[in-house]
């Protein structure tokens, strides 16, 4: 999932016209970056966009959790661009944060709607670590980090003092270009 930071501020700020045009550049920029790389939108939900890689479950998973963590990489990366655009429609900098997870999901439909939804402890889990990145960062879900340590192009980093309330610790990882 991708998240926009302080967007509730900014909100109130920004009076509703130019807070869809805000939301709108966003959710459309990064949803565009999700394609790019093979992955699929679910839904947006406020200032979040939720997608998936469905590589990831297929028999060449290593290319989704590739193409997974690339995507997750290039948002942080175009992040000049979005704010671009943004500045060109006379809207603020735009921060956000990334979380990814991996593990069995539910893509579900709801019977009075075409539109998809996913549940699964995946989800929750990029819910509740969302807010450990930095701003403009990334992180992933220690499942995830299982998948993809070994993969050399990336620099993972445990990131420490933050707890979700579980009996035992989950991990979670900052993620970052070698």
């Amino acid at each position: 999932m991708v998240d926009m930071a302080d967007s509730t501020k900014m909100a109130a700020t920004l009076g509703n016209a130019k807070i869809s045009t805000y939301y709108q550049i966003f959710l459309n920029s990064m949803s565009k970056i999700v394609s790019r790389f093979g992955g699929s939108v679910i839904k947006n939900i406020g200032d979040c966009l939720v997608y998936y890689f469905p590589e990831s479950s297929n028999r060449n998973r290593t290319f989704g959790f590739m193409s997974c963590l690339e995507c997750s990489l290039a948002m942080i990366e175009r992040r000049d661009d979005v704010c671009k655009i943004l500045s060109q429609n006379n809207l603020p900098s735009v921060d956000y944060r990334v979380s990814a997870d991996y593990g069995s999901v539910v893509i579900m439909k709801a019977n009075d709607t075409k539109s998809l939804d996913m549940i699964g402890p995946p989800v929750n889990m990029c819910n509740k670590i969302n807010r450990t990145a930095s701003r403009n960062g990334v992180v992933i879900g220690g499942d995830l980090y299982l998948m993809v340590k070994n993969f050399g192009d990336y620099r993972f980093s445990e990131v420490k003092g933050y707890t979700l309330g579980f009996k035992n610790s989950y991990p979670i990882y900052s993620l970052e270009r070698n």
